[in-house]
């Protein structure tokens, strides 16, 4: 269930039962290895060739991985918050179709930010940094979407929290992603993405009145970025 929302490559095992959707979310950091683990080694693969072609590849390539699902929350939260509007107004424009022009400026500024990192990063990097960026910011977007207050308009309003059980599951995960590059590689990616998803989500979450799948796609773009800029210009 979560390989057939969450990533665009074919998913070998179609299945959906609405009553397991609450423990999908669980299932979201095995989802962020697929991705890491792919990025890796496309980097491992590309990043020996100094094009600007092959650095904007691996800047896009996760959102190529995911269908951009992420980017539309990220865009939609952007048009929403920097609209200034008061929250009833900014809760509508959170949900309205059309792309405005704040969506517009705010993808083509992470654009050009995912890019000019990959250009500047060095062929040995760490690989286990990289790969474990998209796992540990998936572990936060499970704990937050599962554990805050959702907006009423969000499809997760009706889905019941996270147990005990899973929340564990999710905060020894997060542990792991985080720590284990530290002490292998000192690669502190990973930890900057969760607490720049964490930052994000906070933001986004007062702004909007409760969490959302949008909230979390923002949070989850931006948790990336950060991370991917601590793990590139980290020496």
């Amino acid at each position: 269930m979560a390989w057939g929302m969450f990533l665009a490559i074919p998913n070998p095992l179609p299945r959906w039962n609405e009553k397991a959707r609450g423990q999908m979310l669980t299932c979201l950091p095995l989802v962020g290895l697929i991705v890491g683990g792919l990025w890796t080694l496309c980097f491992r693969l590309l990043s020996r060739w100094d094009n600007p072609a092959v650095h904007l590849l691996l800047a896009v390539f996760p959102w190529l991985l995911t269908g951009f699902i992420h980017l539309d929350g990220y865009m939609d939260v952007c048009d929403a918050i920097l609209s200034r509007r008061d929250l009833a107004t900014r809760q509508k424009i959170l949900k309205d179709s059309h792309c405005g022009a704040f969506a517009v400026i705010c993808i083509v500024l992470l654009s050009l930010g995912q890019w000019s990192l990959f250009l500047s990063a060095g062929e040995n990097r760490s690989l286990l940094g990289l790969c474990f960026i998209p796992a540990a910011v998936r572990c936060c977007a499970g704990l937050a979407v599962g554990r805050l207050r959702p907006m009423g308009t969000s499809q997760y309003a009706s889905m019941s929290h996270l147990g005990g059980g899973l929340t564990a599951t999710l905060c020894l995960l997060l542990g792991l992603f985080t720590i284990l590059p530290i002490g292998i590689s000192f690669s502190f990616g990973p930890m900057a993405a969760a607490a720049a998803y964490e930052l994000a989500a906070a933001y986004g979450y007062r702004q909007l009145d409760g969490m959302s799948g949008d909230i979390s796609g923002f949070a989850l773009t931006l948790g990336e970025l950060v991370g991917v800029a601590v793990w590139a210009l980290g020496r």
